[in-house]
Protein backbone atom coordinates (compact mmCIF):
# COMPACT_ATOMS: atom_id res chain seq x y z
CA UNK A 1 0.00 0.00 0.00
CA UNK A 2 1.16 3.52 -0.77
CA UNK A 3 2.13 6.00 1.91
CA UNK A 4 -0.28 8.84 2.82
CA UNK A 5 0.76 12.19 1.36
CA UNK A 6 2.44 14.74 3.55
CA UNK A 7 0.30 17.73 4.49
CA UNK A 8 1.62 21.14 3.49
CA UNK A 9 0.51 24.70 4.14
CA UNK A 10 0.87 27.81 2.02
CA UNK A 11 3.52 29.36 4.26
CA UNK A 12 7.18 28.56 3.53
CA UNK A 13 7.93 27.91 7.18
CA UNK A 14 5.49 24.97 7.34
CA UNK A 15 6.44 23.38 3.98
CA UNK A 16 8.90 20.97 5.68
CA UNK A 17 7.24 17.90 7.29
CA UNK A 18 7.27 17.68 11.05
CA UNK A 19 10.19 15.44 12.27
CA UNK A 20 7.90 13.22 14.31
CA UNK A 21 5.64 12.77 11.31
CA UNK A 22 8.64 11.90 9.16
CA UNK A 23 9.75 9.20 11.60
CA UNK A 24 6.22 7.81 11.64
CA UNK A 25 6.14 7.60 7.85
CA UNK A 26 9.55 5.88 7.72
CA UNK A 27 8.41 3.40 10.35
CA UNK A 28 5.25 2.61 8.36
CA UNK A 29 7.26 2.26 5.13
CA UNK A 30 9.76 -0.19 6.65
CA UNK A 31 6.94 -2.17 8.25
CA UNK A 32 5.15 -2.33 4.90
CA UNK A 33 8.28 -3.64 3.16
CA UNK A 34 8.88 -6.28 5.80
CA UNK A 35 12.21 -4.79 6.84
CA UNK A 36 11.00 -3.78 10.29
CA UNK A 37 8.69 -5.60 12.63
CA UNK A 38 5.64 -3.65 13.68
CA UNK A 39 6.00 -2.06 17.06
CA UNK A 40 4.28 0.80 18.86
CA UNK A 41 5.55 4.21 17.94
CA UNK A 42 7.60 5.97 20.54
CA UNK A 43 8.30 9.62 21.03
CA UNK A 44 11.63 11.11 19.89
CA UNK A 45 13.56 13.96 21.39
CA UNK A 46 15.42 16.56 19.34
CA UNK A 47 18.77 14.84 20.03
CA UNK A 48 17.36 11.55 18.75
CA UNK A 49 16.27 13.22 15.55
CA UNK A 50 19.74 14.69 14.99
CA UNK A 51 21.37 11.31 15.60
CA UNK A 52 18.95 9.75 13.14
CA UNK A 53 20.01 12.19 10.43
CA UNK A 54 23.71 11.47 11.06
CA UNK A 55 23.34 7.68 11.14
CA UNK A 56 20.90 7.30 8.25
CA UNK A 57 23.65 6.58 5.69
CA UNK A 58 25.49 4.14 7.97
CA UNK A 59 22.24 2.28 8.69
CA UNK A 60 21.58 2.01 4.96
CA UNK A 61 25.09 0.58 4.29
CA UNK A 62 24.70 -1.96 7.09
CA UNK A 63 21.35 -3.12 5.74
CA UNK A 64 22.75 -3.50 2.22
CA UNK A 65 25.78 -5.47 3.45
CA UNK A 66 23.56 -7.81 5.42
CA UNK A 67 21.45 -8.38 2.32
CA UNK A 68 24.53 -9.07 0.14
CA UNK A 69 26.18 -11.44 2.65
CA UNK A 70 23.58 -13.52 4.44
CA UNK A 71 24.23 -14.12 8.08
CA UNK A 72 24.02 -17.88 7.55
CA UNK A 73 27.06 -17.84 5.23
CA UNK A 74 29.05 -15.78 7.71
CA UNK A 75 28.26 -18.24 10.45
CA UNK A 76 29.14 -21.15 8.15
CA UNK A 77 32.53 -19.65 7.27
CA UNK A 78 33.36 -18.93 10.90
CA UNK A 79 32.30 -22.41 11.96
CA UNK A 80 34.34 -24.02 9.16
CA UNK A 81 37.50 -22.11 10.06
CA UNK A 82 37.13 -22.86 13.76
CA UNK A 83 36.73 -26.58 13.06
CA UNK A 84 39.67 -26.65 10.63
CA UNK A 85 42.08 -24.89 12.97
CA UNK A 86 40.96 -26.59 16.17
CA UNK A 87 43.57 -29.36 16.07
CA UNK A 88 45.71 -28.06 13.20
CA UNK A 89 49.51 -28.08 13.63
CA UNK A 90 51.08 -25.51 11.31
CA UNK A 91 54.62 -26.72 12.07
CA UNK A 92 54.08 -29.99 10.19
CA UNK A 93 53.81 -30.21 6.42
CA UNK A 94 50.87 -32.04 4.81
CA UNK A 95 51.16 -35.85 4.50
CA UNK A 96 54.34 -35.91 6.56
CA UNK A 97 55.87 -39.38 6.63
CA UNK A 98 53.48 -40.56 3.90
CA UNK A 99 54.44 -38.87 0.62
CA UNK A 100 56.11 -35.68 -0.63
CA UNK A 101 54.09 -32.50 -0.78
CA UNK A 102 53.68 -31.34 -4.39
CA UNK A 103 53.83 -27.56 -4.86
CA UNK A 104 52.51 -26.21 -8.18
CA UNK A 105 54.16 -22.89 -8.94
CA UNK A 106 53.14 -19.99 -11.17
CA UNK A 107 54.63 -16.52 -11.68
CA UNK A 108 53.01 -13.40 -13.06
CA UNK A 109 55.59 -10.78 -14.05
CA UNK A 110 54.41 -7.22 -13.45
CA UNK A 111 57.61 -5.56 -14.63
CA UNK A 112 61.33 -6.11 -15.18
CA UNK A 113 64.02 -3.49 -14.83
CA UNK A 114 66.13 -1.62 -14.51
CA UNK A 115 69.14 -3.84 -15.27
CA UNK A 116 72.43 -2.68 -13.76
CA UNK A 117 75.53 -3.73 -15.70
CA UNK A 118 77.84 -2.36 -13.00
CA UNK A 119 76.20 -4.21 -10.08
CA UNK A 120 75.27 -7.18 -12.31
CA UNK A 121 71.71 -7.35 -11.03
CA UNK A 122 68.19 -6.69 -12.22
CA UNK A 123 64.93 -5.79 -10.52
CA UNK A 124 61.71 -7.71 -11.04
CA UNK A 125 58.19 -7.23 -9.68
CA UNK A 126 56.19 -10.47 -9.58
CA UNK A 127 53.12 -12.14 -8.14
CA UNK A 128 54.29 -15.53 -6.89
CA UNK A 129 51.58 -18.22 -6.67
CA UNK A 130 51.90 -21.61 -4.94
CA UNK A 131 49.25 -24.34 -4.88
CA UNK A 132 49.25 -27.55 -2.85
CA UNK A 133 46.85 -29.95 -1.12
CA UNK A 134 46.53 -30.15 2.65
CA UNK A 135 44.14 -32.97 3.58
CA UNK A 136 43.82 -31.60 7.10
CA UNK A 137 41.92 -28.60 5.70
CA UNK A 138 39.14 -30.54 3.97
CA UNK A 139 35.59 -29.65 4.93
CA UNK A 140 32.03 -30.48 3.93
CA UNK A 141 29.87 -27.53 2.93
CA UNK A 142 27.43 -27.29 0.06
CA UNK A 143 27.06 -23.52 0.38
CA UNK A 144 30.76 -22.56 0.49
CA UNK A 145 33.04 -24.46 -1.86
CA UNK A 146 35.88 -21.91 -1.61
CA UNK A 147 37.06 -19.81 1.31
CA UNK A 148 38.83 -16.63 0.16
CA UNK A 149 40.83 -15.22 3.07
CA UNK A 150 43.14 -12.28 3.64
CA UNK A 151 46.64 -12.08 5.10
CA UNK A 152 45.41 -12.61 8.69
CA UNK A 153 45.05 -16.33 7.97
CA UNK A 154 48.50 -16.73 6.44
CA UNK A 155 50.24 -17.29 9.76
CA UNK A 156 47.75 -19.90 10.96
CA UNK A 157 48.47 -22.69 8.45
CA UNK A 158 51.54 -24.43 7.07
CA UNK A 159 53.29 -22.63 4.19
CA UNK A 160 56.18 -23.78 1.97
CA UNK A 161 59.59 -22.37 2.93
CA UNK A 162 60.37 -21.15 -0.59
CA UNK A 163 63.46 -18.96 -1.04
CA UNK A 164 64.93 -17.15 -4.03
CA UNK A 165 68.52 -18.31 -4.18
CA UNK A 166 69.97 -15.58 -6.39
CA UNK A 167 68.19 -12.64 -4.75
CA UNK A 168 70.30 -9.88 -3.21
CA UNK A 169 67.29 -8.39 -1.43
CA UNK A 170 63.53 -8.72 -1.69
CA UNK A 171 60.58 -6.71 -0.40
CA UNK A 172 56.94 -7.64 0.03
CA UNK A 173 54.27 -5.04 -0.70
CA UNK A 174 52.27 -3.90 2.35
CA UNK A 175 50.29 -0.89 1.08
CA UNK A 176 47.45 -0.48 1.77
CA UNK A 177 47.29 -4.00 3.19
CA UNK A 178 49.69 -6.94 2.86
CA UNK A 179 49.51 -8.09 -0.77
CA UNK A 180 48.75 -11.71 0.10
CA UNK A 181 45.89 -13.98 -0.88
CA UNK A 182 44.85 -17.32 0.60
CA UNK A 183 42.14 -19.57 -0.81
CA UNK A 184 41.02 -22.90 0.63
CA UNK A 185 38.88 -25.33 -1.35
CA UNK A 186 36.62 -27.90 0.30
CA UNK A 187 38.86 -30.71 -1.00
CA UNK A 188 41.90 -29.31 0.87
CA UNK A 189 43.46 -27.50 -2.08
CA UNK A 190 45.24 -24.28 -1.08
CA UNK A 191 46.29 -21.30 -3.20
CA UNK A 192 48.74 -18.81 -1.71
CA UNK A 193 49.86 -15.76 -3.70
CA UNK A 194 52.28 -13.02 -2.72
CA UNK A 195 53.46 -9.89 -4.51
CA UNK A 196 57.12 -9.01 -4.12
CA UNK A 197 59.93 -6.98 -5.67
CA UNK A 198 63.26 -8.79 -5.99
CA UNK A 199 66.75 -7.56 -6.84
CA UNK A 200 68.24 -10.70 -8.35
CA UNK A 201 71.81 -11.42 -9.37
CA UNK A 202 72.57 -11.77 -13.09
CA UNK A 203 76.12 -12.62 -14.17
CA UNK A 204 76.57 -10.61 -17.37
CA UNK A 205 79.10 -11.78 -19.95
CA UNK A 206 80.31 -8.52 -21.47
CA UNK A 207 82.69 -9.76 -24.16
CA UNK A 208 80.39 -8.44 -26.91
CA UNK A 209 79.37 -5.26 -25.08
CA UNK A 210 77.39 -3.25 -26.21
CA UNK A 211 76.07 -5.87 -28.66
CA UNK A 212 75.61 -8.45 -25.92
CA UNK A 213 72.68 -10.72 -25.05
CA UNK A 214 71.95 -12.19 -21.65
CA UNK A 215 69.71 -14.71 -19.90
CA UNK A 216 69.00 -13.42 -16.41
CA UNK A 217 67.78 -16.19 -14.07
CA UNK A 218 65.34 -16.18 -11.18
CA UNK A 219 66.09 -19.26 -9.07
CA UNK A 220 63.98 -20.56 -6.19
CA UNK A 221 63.69 -23.74 -4.15
CA UNK A 222 62.80 -24.96 -0.70
CA UNK A 223 65.11 -23.83 2.07
CA UNK A 224 64.95 -26.88 4.30
CA UNK A 225 62.86 -29.62 2.66
CA UNK A 226 64.71 -31.95 0.23
CA UNK A 227 62.94 -33.43 -2.77
CA UNK A 228 61.76 -36.52 -0.88
CA UNK A 229 59.58 -34.15 1.20
CA UNK A 230 58.72 -31.27 -1.17
CA UNK A 231 58.53 -31.42 -4.97
CA UNK A 232 58.05 -28.27 -7.02
CA UNK A 233 56.25 -28.42 -10.36
CA UNK A 234 55.40 -25.80 -12.94
CA UNK A 235 51.76 -25.08 -13.66
CA UNK A 236 50.43 -24.97 -17.19
CA UNK A 237 51.17 -21.47 -18.52
CA UNK A 238 53.28 -21.14 -15.42
CA UNK A 239 54.97 -17.82 -16.28
CA UNK A 240 52.91 -14.95 -17.64
CA UNK A 241 53.86 -11.33 -18.27
CA UNK A 242 52.05 -8.01 -18.21
CA UNK A 243 52.16 -5.33 -20.91
CA UNK A 244 55.82 -4.66 -21.65
CA UNK A 245 55.36 -0.96 -22.36
CA UNK A 246 55.35 -0.35 -18.60
CA UNK A 247 58.66 -2.14 -18.04
CA UNK A 248 61.81 -0.19 -17.23
CA UNK A 249 64.20 -1.91 -19.62
CA UNK A 250 65.82 1.30 -20.81
CA UNK A 251 68.86 -0.27 -22.49
CA UNK A 252 67.46 -3.72 -23.24
CA UNK A 253 64.84 -5.46 -25.34
CA UNK A 254 62.90 -8.37 -23.86
CA UNK A 255 63.34 -11.36 -26.18
CA UNK A 256 61.41 -14.02 -24.26
CA UNK A 257 61.58 -16.38 -21.30
CA UNK A 258 61.90 -20.07 -20.49
CA UNK A 259 61.68 -22.16 -17.34
CA UNK A 260 63.58 -25.23 -16.23
CA UNK A 261 63.59 -27.76 -13.38
CA UNK A 262 66.84 -29.10 -11.95
CA UNK A 263 68.08 -30.96 -8.90
CA UNK A 264 70.67 -29.36 -6.63
CA UNK A 265 72.82 -31.88 -4.78
CA UNK A 266 74.26 -30.73 -1.45
CA UNK A 267 75.50 -32.35 1.73
CA UNK A 268 72.08 -31.67 3.29
CA UNK A 269 70.24 -33.52 0.52
CA UNK A 270 68.89 -33.11 -3.00
CA UNK A 271 66.70 -30.07 -3.59
CA UNK A 272 64.37 -29.32 -6.48
CA UNK A 273 65.64 -26.17 -8.18
CA UNK A 274 63.22 -24.08 -10.27
CA UNK A 275 64.61 -21.45 -12.65
CA UNK A 276 63.07 -18.84 -14.94
CA UNK A 277 65.36 -17.30 -17.56
CA UNK A 278 64.57 -13.84 -18.95
CA UNK A 279 66.33 -13.31 -22.30
CA UNK A 280 67.50 -9.72 -22.84
CA UNK A 281 69.26 -8.03 -25.75
CA UNK A 282 71.04 -4.70 -25.32
CA UNK A 283 70.03 -1.71 -27.41
CA UNK A 284 72.77 0.09 -29.35
CA UNK A 285 71.17 3.54 -29.46
CA UNK A 286 72.62 5.02 -26.28
CA UNK A 287 76.19 3.86 -26.93
CA UNK A 288 76.03 4.84 -30.61
CA UNK A 289 75.27 8.43 -29.63
CA UNK A 290 77.53 8.62 -26.57
CA UNK A 291 80.60 6.70 -27.76
CA UNK A 292 80.68 5.44 -31.34
CA UNK A 293 79.79 8.65 -33.21
CA UNK A 294 82.09 10.91 -31.07
CA UNK A 295 85.00 8.49 -31.55
CA UNK A 296 84.52 8.37 -35.33
CA UNK A 297 84.28 12.15 -35.58
CA UNK A 298 87.41 12.57 -33.47
CA UNK A 299 89.37 10.29 -35.79
CA UNK A 300 88.16 12.21 -38.85
CA UNK A 301 89.10 15.46 -37.12
CA UNK A 302 92.63 14.20 -36.54
CA UNK A 303 92.98 13.58 -40.29
CA UNK A 304 92.32 17.27 -40.97
CA UNK A 305 95.92 17.93 -39.95
CA UNK A 306 97.05 16.23 -43.19
CA UNK A 307 95.68 19.24 -45.15
CA UNK A 308 97.49 21.78 -42.99
CA UNK A 309 100.89 23.00 -44.19
CA UNK A 310 103.79 21.19 -42.63
CA UNK A 311 105.42 24.43 -41.51
CA UNK A 312 102.28 25.37 -39.49
CA UNK A 313 103.64 23.68 -36.40
CA UNK A 314 101.40 25.30 -33.74
CA UNK A 315 98.17 24.47 -35.60
CA UNK A 316 99.00 20.84 -36.32
CA UNK A 317 100.40 20.25 -32.84
CA UNK A 318 97.38 21.76 -31.10
CA UNK A 319 94.98 19.73 -33.25
CA UNK A 320 96.84 16.49 -32.63
CA UNK A 321 97.05 16.95 -28.86
CA UNK A 322 93.36 17.95 -28.67
CA UNK A 323 92.19 14.84 -30.51
CA UNK A 324 94.37 12.57 -28.36
CA UNK A 325 92.96 14.05 -25.15
CA UNK A 326 89.42 13.79 -26.53
CA UNK A 327 89.87 10.10 -27.25
CA UNK A 328 91.24 9.56 -23.75
CA UNK A 329 88.15 11.22 -22.25
CA UNK A 330 85.77 9.20 -24.43
CA UNK A 331 87.53 5.99 -23.44
CA UNK A 332 87.15 6.84 -19.75
CA UNK A 333 83.46 7.71 -20.11
CA UNK A 334 82.76 4.48 -22.01
CA UNK A 335 84.46 2.47 -19.30
CA UNK A 336 82.34 4.05 -16.54
CA UNK A 337 79.23 2.19 -17.74
CA UNK A 338 80.93 -1.17 -17.21
CA UNK A 339 82.17 -3.09 -14.18
CA UNK A 340 85.91 -3.51 -13.81
CA UNK A 341 86.18 -6.77 -15.68
CA UNK A 342 89.58 -8.19 -16.56
CA UNK A 343 88.79 -9.07 -20.18
CA UNK A 344 88.52 -6.88 -23.27
CA UNK A 345 85.05 -5.93 -24.48
CA UNK A 346 83.99 -5.03 -28.03
CA UNK A 347 83.75 -1.36 -27.06
CA UNK A 348 87.25 -1.42 -25.57
CA UNK A 349 88.57 -2.77 -28.86
CA UNK A 350 86.76 -0.10 -30.89
CA UNK A 351 87.93 2.77 -28.68
CA UNK A 352 91.49 1.45 -28.72
CA UNK A 353 91.56 1.30 -32.54
CA UNK A 354 90.21 4.87 -32.73
CA UNK A 355 92.85 6.01 -30.27
CA UNK A 356 95.57 4.39 -32.38
CA UNK A 357 94.36 6.24 -35.48
CA UNK A 358 94.48 9.57 -33.65
CA UNK A 359 97.87 8.81 -32.15
CA UNK A 360 99.20 7.72 -35.55
CA UNK A 361 98.14 11.07 -37.04
CA UNK A 362 100.15 12.82 -34.34
CA UNK A 363 103.19 10.60 -34.95
CA UNK A 364 102.88 11.19 -38.71
CA UNK A 365 103.35 14.94 -38.25
CA UNK A 366 106.32 14.42 -35.94
CA UNK A 367 108.06 12.20 -38.51
CA UNK A 368 107.20 14.60 -41.35
CA UNK A 369 108.63 17.55 -39.44
CA UNK A 370 111.82 15.64 -38.62
CA UNK A 371 112.58 14.56 -42.18
CA UNK A 372 111.67 17.96 -43.61
CA UNK A 373 114.10 19.68 -41.27
CA UNK A 374 116.83 17.14 -42.10
CA UNK A 375 116.52 17.81 -45.86
CA UNK A 376 116.60 21.61 -45.53
CA UNK A 377 119.55 21.64 -43.10
CA UNK A 378 123.06 21.76 -44.81
CA UNK A 379 125.79 19.25 -43.87
CA UNK A 380 128.04 20.27 -40.95
CA UNK A 381 131.28 20.60 -43.11
CA UNK A 382 129.64 22.86 -45.67
CA UNK A 383 128.27 24.97 -42.88
CA UNK A 384 131.79 25.54 -41.44
CA UNK A 385 133.24 26.59 -44.80
CA UNK A 386 130.43 29.05 -45.34
CA UNK A 387 131.21 30.50 -41.95
CA UNK A 388 134.93 30.89 -42.77
CA UNK A 389 134.29 32.68 -46.05
CA UNK A 390 131.93 35.01 -44.34
CA UNK A 391 134.61 35.96 -41.80
CA UNK A 392 137.44 36.65 -44.35
CA UNK A 393 137.89 40.28 -45.66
Amino acid sequence: PSLPPLSSSSSSSSSTPHPAGLITLIDLFLTNRGLLKHHPLVSFSSSDLLEYGDDEEDHHDTTVNQMLVPRSHQEDATLILNNLLKEYDKTLRPDIGVKPTVIDVGIYVNSIGPVSSIDMEYQIDIIFAQTWVDTRLRYNSSSMRILTLNSNMVGLIWLPDTIFRNSKNADSHWITTPNQLLRIWNNGKILYTLRMTINAECQLQLHNFPMDEHSCPLVFSSYGYPRDEIVYKWKRNSVETSDQKYWRLYQFDFMGLRNTTDVLTTTAGDYVLMTVYFDLSRRMGYFTIQTYIPCILTVVLSWVSFWIKSDATPARTALGITTVLTMTTLSTVARNSLPRVSYVTAMDLFVTVCFLFVFAAMIEYAMLNYYSYSIRRPPPKTQRMVSMWSVCP
